[in-house]
């Protein structure tokens, strides 16, 4: 049976939390021993070089620092990628799906020893605190598992059917498409990407990576993971360069069968437009939300604050689950509010690599830029509760408080728009209806939660809350933290195209097509 691998968890039941920390430690060593290398594209199972040279991946924490050089990928090398997988395709999906379950549990045995040395390369690469980061890896082991148990679980997707005549013999078997583009984020570098590479490639799809620019070098690590699982050569392909090129080819070629995205709700919506042009194929994505949390009157304060402080703040509110608005019954605004400002003034920010760091930097120059410009535009329509400056003396680090800002009007830009940065907007309401009415009025729908010790509340926000993913009392984030086999991680409106979610039992299906076979005696 499927087990999360929890980490943190198992280790503080063990009594044993303070191993977790000096491994950490140790990887944080190994990890500076490797800055400055030089890294290739893996197209084909070989090593490839672009002819346009290569980019600098810096860490947001210290943008002096070069922590590795990634491939300029060209058009071609994008080409050459789909060809590559292309090439693999037939031998691949023809391959018994026991196989390829032996091979992705294989390798989430070797991605749970190295896990310690990849969170933190994360550190350093995205700003992930030791905690957030070795939760990442956790994830993407959960993701390979918990495939591949799916997989099993459903004999390859192969089902009898029934006869209409007493000689006919039908089965109903789910095949692959393809080649799939996979498209990964910065937040969740390892997670999301091997989540999104399992799914399409462990039901015999082939794929080509392309990481977030900003985090190619935790793509790269899972794809010689894969590697050393054995998987053949051609079925991961890794491609690194901007999206107007690598990008733009994974979305237009004509052999590229399927997509599988997750980033912002413009490059998504954008992206499936064209991909759809030429004719329907399959676009998974996953595009933000502009999640809300409803404190009510009958709730448990300290609870509350606890749930929303870490669902807004955690890694800095870069999360397309994070908390971005929380609506509290007016009775007891004043308190929440007094409460979460007093919580958050506590929050530890700096070093992401630092046992005590809470929030490391955001994630490059333009989110520090966005952070700024949304808090000049918090500061003209309400109130900064707590927050709003950015740490000048963090160097070259990307480094701003959690900012809470109420006051603003119901439909200002901040309390509509997905931000991305730590910035929380709270506001008051008079009874539950109106609050669920606000929740939902917005264009997102990912998800969304409530604290209350009254049952009809709670089963008011799950029957009326139009968005994927709710929780209820939910002290860990308010928002967010779905567990991959626990909580499956769907997103309804624009924070999503599928209906269907990662870590759940319907997302292997999307990655496959039905064929009827009948044959008569």
């Amino acid at each position: 049976m499927f087990q999360n691998e929890n980490t943190l968890g198992r280790l503080r039941a063990a009594g044993k939390e303070e191993d977790f920390h000096s491994n950490y430690e140790q990887a944080v060593k190994q990890a500076k021993a490797d800055f400055g290398k030089t890294y290739p594209m893996l197209i084909g199972g070989k090593e490839v070089f672009s002819k346009d040279g290569t980019f600098d991946d810096v860490s947001p924490s210290d943008s002096s620092v070069v922590l590795a050089r990634f491939q300029k990928g060209t058009r071609q090398d994008a080409k050459n990628a789909i060809i590559a997988a292309r090439n693999a395709f037939e031998r691949w999906s023809q391959s018994p799906y026991q196989q390829r379950v032996r091979m992705y549990r294989n390798a989430a045995d070797i991605l749970s020893v190295d896990k310690f040395r990849i969170a933190a390369e994360m550190s350093f690469e995205n700003g992930k605190n030791r905690f957030e980061a070795i939760a990442d890896v956790d994830e993407a082991i959960d993701f390979l598992r918990y495939y591949a148990e799916q997989l099993e679980l459903n004999s390859g997707f192969e089902t009898q059917l029934g006869k209409m005549l007493p000689n006919e013999h039908t089965r109903s078997i789910l095949k692959p498409y393809g080649v799939w583009s996979v498209i990964a984020p910065f937040n969740f570098p390892l997670a999301i990407a091997a989540g999104m590479s399992a799914g399409a490639s462990i039901v015999g799809n082939t794929i080509v990576l392309k990481p977030a620019s900003d985090t190619p070098l935790m793509s790269y690590a899972l794809c010689k993971v894969m590697e050393r699982a054995s998987l053949p050569a051609g079925v991961f392909n890794f491609v690194t360069g901007s999206g107007a090129t690598v990008g733009s080819e994974l979305i237009e070629n004509p052999d590229v069968d399927g997509v599988v995205f997750t980033g912002s709700w413009d490059v998504g919506s954008k992206s499936l437009a064209e991909f759809e042009k030429a004719m329907p194929r399959p676009f998974i994505a996953e595009m933000g939300g502009k999640n809300a949390t409803i404190v009510s009157e009958k709730a448990d304060l300290d609870k509350a604050v606890a749930g929303v402080m870490r669902g807004a703040f955690g890694y800095g509110g870069q999360k397309c689950s994070a908390c971005s608005r929380v609506y509290v019954q007016e009775r007891v605004k004043d308190e929440f509010v007094k409460k979460l400002v007093q919580k958050t003034s506590q929050l530890k920010v700096g070093d992401p690599t630092q046992r005590e760091t809470f929030l490391g930097p955001v994630i490059n120059a333009s989110a520090f830029k966005n952070y700024q410009k949304y808090v000049e535009e918090a500061k003209s329509g309400g109130k900064i509760a707590f927050g709003g400056k950015i740490l000048k003396n963090s160097g070259n680090g990307f480094f701003v408080e959690p900012t809470i800002v109420t006051d603003l009007p119901k439909d200002h830009k901040l309390v509509k728009t997905e931000l991305f940065v730590p910035i929380l907007t709270v506001e008051s309401f008079a009874d539950i209806r109106d609050a669920i009415a606000r929740v939902n009025d917005v264009d997102y729908g990912l998800t969304s939660g409530i604290f209350s010790n009254d049952s009809s509340e709670i089963k008011a926000f799950f029957d009326k809350v139009k968005a994927g993913v709710l929780y209820a009392n939910r002290i860990g984030g308010s928002t967010t933290g779905a567990a991959v086999g626990a909580q499956s991680f769907v997103g309804w409106k624009r924070s999503g195209s599928s209906g269907k979610g990662t870590g759940g039992p319907y997302y292997l299906q999307q990655f496959l097509r039905e064929q009827s076979q009948t044959s008569y005696d």
